[in-house]
């Protein structure tokens, strides 16, 4: 039962829009059920930074494998519930406007009830975050939600697998967002670190 149960993935209006194409590809791939909501800034950045339109990719998924597309304003969408039952919820990428909304509980829109919805229901939500510098409110709010139970997983690059592109940065990026969720139980053996352990 718990191997069919979608995951969410949130895609907020962050620079970043390769990380969540990215996700909702490696859990199709794995056949995961996918169910993804995404903000209006999130379409925009989206536009931006991709190659492909976020209609395109969202007819791609629906081809490719078990996934389901709710607009941010359907706050009577399924996942907006606690008794509708999912593994888990990715933001990715996490604004820090969508990282506070969460943080201070405000469910005004099907990303944010969704987030919320799986704190309050103690199921692994994982946000990852895009901005740097972080200012002291950020900080806050991060720290908010770690203490209220999500994973807060940057997007940092594994320096010390050498990662020649951005690609393979995304790529660990998300193998840690599935262990974090619980797809997988531990890294790609290509990904594990092989070397000393971090020295003061």
């Amino acid at each position: 039962m718990h191997s069919t149960l979608p995951v969410i993935v949130g895609i907020s209006g962050a620079s970043g829009s390769v990380m969540a194409r990215a996700t909702v590809e490696r859990l199709l791939a794995l056949d995961v059920p996918v169910i993804v909501t995404a903000s209006a800034a999130a379409r925009l950045v989206w536009r931006d930074e991709m190659d492909e339109s976020f209609g395109a990719a969202l007819e791609r998924w629906t081809d490719s494998g078990p996934f389901t597309y709710h607009p941010v304003g359907e706050l009577n969408a399924p996942i907006a519930s606690g008794t509708f039952g999912v593994r888990g919820m990715a933001v990715t990428p996490c604004s820090m406007a969508t990282a506070a909304a969460i943080a201070g509980g405000m469910a005004d829109n099907l990303l944010r009830r969704a987030a919320d919805v799986c704190l309050k229901e103690k199921r692994p939500l994982i946000v990852v975050p895009r901005e740097t510098p972080l200012n002291a409110v950020h900080l806050d709010n991060l720290a908010a939600l770690a203490r209220l139970g999500a994973t807060v997983l940057p997007p940092h690059p594994p320096f010390y697998l050498k990662p020649a592109t951005l690609e393979e940065t995304v790529s660990f990026t998300v193998e840690r967002t599935l262990v974090a969720l619980g797809i997988s139980d531990r890294m790609p053996d290509h990904m594990t670190y092989r070397g000393p352990y971090d020295a003061d």
